[in-house]
């Protein structure tokens, strides 16, 4: 299940900015191959410049060594995270992000660390300056609220993608229906009018039947089985032309309520 084919990206966008200017956390969502389906928020130059840019390396536990999910911290002392978007039971993206602070740096630290890494230890320490500091209980607190409103909204643009393809097979239905009770009219006029000569027919039958005297006895036996036949052949015609006008108004119905 491709996110693409049902989700307002715009939405889910509009969301993740809100997020990151809420909380200063990182952020940028993904489909399941790891391909970005929104714009990052939130990324500083630090997280950019000096941790290898973006998201590459967000995931993996420094403490464990492993792929996390939740809140872990990252390989720069930084605290990510990973929040995953169930739909129906299964997996079909995540946001990850973070990039955050969970206490003041020691900078002489950081220093060391740069000086290691063959990076000016100035600008480092000016793009550490400006991550955004917050404490591990507001960082995983806010993770959990995003994780609650990216899949609430995920699974209510679901449904009504949803709600949108039925009701689109619905509306076919109807039209189909709706032609079905016309050919049937068609032929149930046609079928009333060849009833109609038959009784006719009869008529002039019994006629005839009856100027023949003894001769037309057996014509006349088969002139009013004809029309015998017709009458009923009228009644039936009949009923199904009630039925039909019924089934209609059904529909009509439900074309209006579907309409509304």
């Amino acid at each position: 299940m491709d996110i693409r084919d049902f989700m307002d990206l715009s939405k889910l966008q509009e969301i993740q900015d809100k997020f990151s200017n809420a909380t200063g956390l990182a952020a940028i969502a993904v489909d399941m191959n790891g391909e970005y389906i929104t714009e990052g928020s939130n990324f500083t130059d630090f997280c950019m410049k000096y941790t290898r840019g973006t998201t590459e390396g967000l995931r993996r536990c420094v403490k464990c060594d492993n792929e996390c999910s939740g809140v872990y911290y990252c390989h720069a002392g930084l605290m990510d995270f990973s929040i995953d978007i169930i739909l129906e039971g299964r997996k079909i993206g995540a946001v990850i992000g973070g990039q955050i602070l969970p206490s003041a740096p020691d900078e002489e630290q950081f220093r060391a660390t740069a000086k290691e890494l063959g990076i000016d230890p100035d600008a480092y320490i000016n793009a550490l300056r400006k991550v955004p500091i917050s404490t591990e209980k507001q960082i995983r607190a806010a993770a959990d609220l995003l994780e609650v409103t990216v899949n609430t909204l995920v699974a209510s643009e679901y449904a009504k993608s949803s709600n949108t393809e039925k009701l689109d097979d619905l509306s076919k239905e109807i039209k189909h229906a709706t032609e079905i009770i016309d050919t049937i009219n068609t032929n149930t006029h046609s079928l009333k009018s060849i009833a109609s000569k038959q009784k006719m027919l009869s008529l002039n039958a019994s006629i005839e039947a009856a100027r023949s005297g003894e001769a037309g006895v057996g014509f006349a036996v088969v002139a009013k089985s004809m029309g015998d036949l017709s009458s009923q052949s009228s009644t039936i015609y009949g009923d199904i032309e009630k039925s039909v006008l019924e089934v209609t108004a059904s529909i009509d119905k439900l074309a209006t309520l579907h309409n509304k």
